[in-house]
């Protein structure tokens, strides 16, 4: 036979038979053009399969070699570059080699001849029992056309009735392929015949697991007509509780004190509960959506109490310090005492962990003697947790702010949104702005939840909310909160708040009573500073706890009436010391500079070292900066340079020495605006070899003309400052007012210095000593 050359498309998840009269998509760019050269050169086509459906781009190696030479009957140009292509199988090939795989694959063909063998008479008995097979198949599947075993009867070659049939039966591809290459006519029919025989044998099995299914069905169906039967009996006797329970909702929706438009909603939903009797799960549905309108507080409202002295008292009593935070709150009491109702604003409290934030909002409400909620959303992203399901929905329920109002029996209590800056949002919709809708004062009058689907008040909700951060939460829901930051603790607050507040509390936990285990106050302090570093108290009470079980195991062990925990033995319980300060330097040097630092666990100093070697105009950062660190060093090399003529720095220095930039403890990662006169100082006294104080430390940023902006954090920087023996802190000028709010505590012991220019800087931090190769 004469081997034939032309165009081949990979057919993905199907294989031609011939015979076959099928349509497929193409959308490659490459089958594109194969269609357009075939329908160039007499509409001829190989198709053959690929043997993975993921292949996007399939090569020659991704496709079976033996396929089918079709001709390409119609083709319907579809949106998108997609063409609908209609073929009619004609006979097996074999690939024997490729021209070409650009633009696309032409390939050399060998067609496949069939091999018969057989005499007239058995191939003709084996047909005539192909057909009984295919009859009783058809049967078995009423969606396919009886008449096709009419065309199949009038083929009178045995190879084509095979073919015919194999391709009006929906065989998967491995089937399929297997039959394609089958060139033995008796293999081929052996093939068809077991396959046919095995859907068959499928069909019988489906058609018994149906009717299986039709008797249960049809056994439900007369359990449901029974038990319409005994409703309808129990209706007549006047047992129905449907219709009981139906009564009890009209007569407390009577009752209810609501507005107009909730009444009217409840005896709309009661009235189509009467009539849900012969729909069990509408009925649970509604029975549900009823009792939940029935329990919310709409008009309820708890007293208000506006006693100032006895809420001072109370704050006084939960916590130590919080100046501001009690003074905002003691100002909101005066004003709902002076007015009769007054809007209540939407505190924010903003800080690091462990400072109170959750514990001044249970204080408030024991002050105000209202209703506490807490509705913690940290990794909530799904909006329907704040409006609520619709009641259409499987396990539809209201959200978390109406289940929060119906949980306090009132529609005025304190609703505490705790970690409001860990909310997300997905696919699912955005939960900020449905908070934006329950925090803001002239949106939430009518909020609308919607399993109850109808306008809930929450206009009288006292809402605090808490955040770590304000960098996640959104300006526009910012915008609705009065945001009250609550800063670190300082040393003594911490000493204050373990004394009346910890201590007590842990001893109660641990069954002691104050005369059973001591905690000096020496001891006190040095777990204060040697073995917490935090800027709340979370840990420090967890420590407390830990000597606590420690003092416990001991007293059992040895037989002791009470223990004594002193400064002295403080190592026995804890082991070493966590956390040390680093000392201020003894002696003054060159090119070493202190300076300051905010952290999330409080503030901290960081010691920056500079050196000035011979080289070609290098500058190495090192200490594992961050990328504004990097850049407030660059903008203070190019202030020092800008000074150069004045400081008597030759014009070649930077041309002809490196400079090293580097901040112990490379392991930490270290970021932040405020390190820029703190750098330009180490650097300008490692370049004039001028000794820098040992007293001093600094913060604050630095332009390129020398002015030091201001910084954020000064509370706890000029802790850590005293914490390390610092004397004289510099700081900027804009930071002076930051300086007067804070308490004698801190400052007391320390020389604070604005400045406004790194000139200031330099007097207060340099000495003006001659260089050392001067004699």
């Amino acid at each position: 036979m004469e081997r034939i050359v032309l165009p081949m498309i990979p057919l993905r998840g199907m294989t031609v038979l011939p015979e076959m009269v099928i349509h497929f998509d193409v959308s490659r760019e490459k089958s594109l053009q194969a269609i357009n050269e075939s329908m160039e050169k007499g509409q001829k086509i190989f198709l053959t399969a690929q043997k993975s459906i993921e292949v996007e781009e399939p090569e020659i190696e991704d496709v079976f070699t033996v396929g089918c030479v079709a001709t390409i009957k119609q083709i319907i140009k579809l949106p998108n570059k997609i063409s609908r292509v209609l073929v009619a199988g004609e006979e097996r090939a074999k690939i024997e080699e490729i021209l070409d795989r650009e633009p696309f694959f032409k390939v050399v063909l060998q067609p496949i001849s069939d091999e018969v063998g057989e005499s007239p008479l058995d191939t003709e008995a084996m047909r005539r029992g192909l057909l009984d097979i295919y009859r009783e198949y058809l049967s078995k599947n009423p969606k396919v056309s009886k008449e096709l075993i009419i065309q199949v009867e009038e083929i009178g070659d045995f190879a084509k009735t095979i073919d015919e049939i194999a391709a009006n039966v929906p065989f998967s591809l491995v089937e399929a392929q297997n039959i394609l290459e089958e060139n033995n006519v008796v293999k081929r029919y052996e093939l068809v015949s077991q396959l046919l025989y095995n859907e068959i044998q499928i069909q019988n099995i489906k058609e018994e697991i149906q009717n299986k299914v039709r008797e249960r069905v049809d056994k439900n169906q007369r359990e449901y007509l029974l038990r319409e039967q005994i409703k309808l009996i129990r209706e007549e006797l006047g047992d129905d509780t449907t219709l009981n329970d139906a009564d009890e909702f009209q007569e407390e929706a009577k009752k209810l004190d609501a507005s107009e438009e909730v009444k009217e909603k409840l005896f709309k939903e009661i009235k189509r509960f009467r009539s849900s009797m012969n729909s069990p799960a509408e009925s649970g549905v509604l029975r549900t959506y009823i009792e939940t309108l029935l329990e919310m507080p709409w008009n309820k409202i708890a007293k208000e109490h506006n006693d100032i002295v006895y809420a001072k008292q109370v704050l006084d009593e939960d916590h130590y310090g919080l100046e501001k935070v009690k003074e905002r709150i003691l100002e909101f009491l005066a004003v709902r005492a002076l007015t009769d109702k007054g809007n209540a604003p939407i505190l924010c409290l903003v800080g690091p962990p462990g400072t109170g934030k959750t514990s001044i909002a249970k204080s408030l409400s024991r002050a105000l003697k209202k209703p506490y909620v807490r509705i913690s959303l940290g990794g909530v992203r799904d909006e329907a947790e704040i409006r609520g399901h619709r009641k259409t929905y499987v396990g539809a329920m209201p959200g978390r702010i109406a289940n929060g109002i119906k949980s306090a029996g009132v529609k005025n209590p304190l609703m505490l949104l705790d970690e409001i800056d860990k909310v997300s949002n997905d696919y699912k919709g955005d939960t900020f702005s449905a908070l934006l809708e329950v925090l803001d004062s002239e949106q939430n009058r009518a909020f609308r939840d919607h399993y109850l689907e109808v306008p809930l008040d929450l206009s009288e909700v006292l809402f605090i909310t808490t955040a770590n951060t304000l960098q996640t939460i959104p300006r526009p829901l910012l915008d609705r909160m009065e945001v009250i930051e609550i800063s670190s603790y300082t040393e003594n607050e911490k000493m204050h708040i373990a004394t009346e507040h910890l201590i007590p509390k842990q001893l109660k936990r641990h069954g002691f009573t104050p005369k059973q285990l001591t905690i000096s106050k020496n001891a006190l302090w040095k777990m204060i500073r040697h073995y917490t570093k935090e800027a709340g108290v979370r840990q420090l009470e967890r420590k407390i706890g830990e000597l606590c079980r420690k003092a416990a195991k001991e007293m059992l062990e040895k037989n002791k009436k009470s223990i004594s925990v002193t400064e002295t033995n403080l190592g026995k319980y804890f082991g070493k010391e966590l956390y040390k300060f680093q000392p201020a330097n003894e002696e003054d040097e060159v090119g070493i500079v202190r300076g300051l630092a905010w952290t999330s666990v409080g503030g901290d100093t960081l010691q920056i070292e500079v050196n000035i070697m011979p080289g070609s105009g290098d500058i190495s950062l090192t200490g594992q900066l961050g990328d504004v660190m990097k850049e407030s060093a660059r903008a203070g090399i190019s202030y020092i340079r800008s000074i150069g003529n004045r400081m008597n720095i030759p014009e070649d220095f930077f041309k002809t020495h490196d400079v090293h930039i580097h901040i112990p403890e490379g392991a930490v990662p270290k970021d932040g605006p405020s390190a820029g006169i703190t750098m330009a100082t180490a650097i300008l006294s490692a370049i004039t070899e001028k000794k820098v104080r040992a007293d001093v430390a600094m913060t604050g940023e630095i332009t390129l003309r020398g002015r030091v902006l201001p910084i954020g954090g000064l509370k706890e920087k000029l802790l850590a400052a005293k914490n390390a023996g610092i004397k004289t802190v510099i700081i900027p000028k804009d930071n002076q007012v930051d300086v007067s709010e804070l308490s004698q505590e801190i400052t007391r012991g320390l020389e604070i210095i604005p400045v406004m220019t790194m000139d200031e800087v330099e007097k207060i931090a340099l000495y003006s000593v001659r260089k050392k190769d001067d004699n």
